[in-house]
């Protein structure tokens, strides 16, 4: 069995796998364009049995980019939610990886925005900066939130960086003590394993 062959019998068995706990209609998308991959490399058209798999990667991107979204907290005693949009950036936008993102908004109009973007060169190449206090003093305020470092923006945003790869950007309307309050209600524990 050539490498390749054996690349796509282990994607088939992942997404198999998959499928029992992804979204149906995705995992049925996602088995039918491996199956149409390897039926493409097996008729030796190459362009095609690429095509299939790109596809089926970005099914698995999108169910991912679903998962984090599982990430962002319920909205606050007086606050409501808009529902969370997921994306899953191909490498043309900024280097690819996940987002997540959710509007609240308080019965007086103050307004939150809270944003994840995961596994994201950009993100990545940020972690340098986090790691280094000096050069998040430069950028704001830096405080601790529940053991995370975090740090309030010259102009009013909080960001942390959690794990080295989930950039966490909390901005909006609504004042540093509510913007901190919903970063006290995310799971980063649970966003450290995603």
């Amino acid at each position: 069995m050539t490498r390749f062959a054996q690349v796509l019998a282990a994607a088939l068995t992942g997404a198999a796998l998959m499928s029992v706990t992804a979204l149906p209609a995705h995992a049925d998308d996602v088995e039918d364009s491996i199956q149409a991959a390897l039926e493409a490399y097996q008729a030796g058209d190459i362009a095609l049995a690429k095509e299939e798999l790109d596809f089926a990667s970005q099914l698995l991107s999108q169910m991912k980019a679903a998962g984090l979204a599982d990430f962002l907290p319920q909205p606050l005693a007086g606050w409501t939610r808009q529902d969370a949009e997921t994306q899953a950036m191909g490498a043309a936008m900024m280097g690819g990886g996940l987002s997540a993102s959710a509007a609240y908004e308080k019965d007086g109009g103050e307004t939150v925005t809270i944003e994840f973007l995961a596994d994201n060169p950009m993100v990545t190449a940020m972690a340098g900066m986090f790691g280094n206090s000096a050069a998040m003093g430069a950028m704001g305020t830096v405080k601790r939130i529940n053991r995370q470092k975090v740090v309030l923006t010259n102009d009013g945003q909080l960001q942390a960086l959690v794990n080295n790869r989930i950039l966490v950007q909390i901005g909006g309307s609504a004042g540093a003590e509510d913007k901190e309050a919903y970063f006290s209600a995310i799971d980063i524990d649970g966003l450290k394993d995603f």
